[in-house]
């Protein structure tokens, strides 16, 4: 389940490129969630561990992915911290719904992400209300 803490939250990593670039795990880069967010965040295909292979860039290290890709693998994969989810931009949503699908997630927003019309479940830490659609927020 997605909760999701709005505003300035100081627990939050608000950096999360540094902080991806200083504790991501060689192994984070070549699972099949990181494969598929890297593709279809940065148009970017994983070749190995320390190699992605970028239409616009060639072939580059993974700690020259969007700060989106970087942001969306610590949600996904470091469970010790929470994250500042703006530096994702609303092409990252989808992703952040998937993770949530799977795992309880929290994440600290300092704006109201798209994350389409349809119905999702998410815990509004905030307030402790459950909502379905942002629509309601808006």
């Amino acid at each position: 389940m997605l909760n999701v803490y709005f505003v300035d939250m100081p627990e939050a990593i608000y950096d999360t490129k540094i902080y991806f670039n200083n504790t991501c795990k060689d192994s984070w880069i070549t699972k099949q969630l990181s494969r598929e967010m890297i593709k279809a965040v940065d148009r970017s295909d994983v070749i190995d561990e320390r190699t992605i292979h970028s239409p616009v860039f060639g072939n580059i290290d993974p700690k020259k992915l969007s700060g989106g890709v970087k942001t969306l693998m610590l949600i996904a994969y470091d469970k010790t911290k929470i994250f500042n989810a703006s530096k994702c931009g609303d092409n990252c949503a989808e992703w952040i719904l998937k993770i949530a699908e799977k795992q309880k997630i929290v994440i600290n927003l300092r704006h109201l992400m798209d994350f389409g019309e349809g119905e999702f479940k998410t815990k509004v830490l905030n307030t402790g209300k459950i909502v379905k659609t942002w629509a309601i927020l808006c």
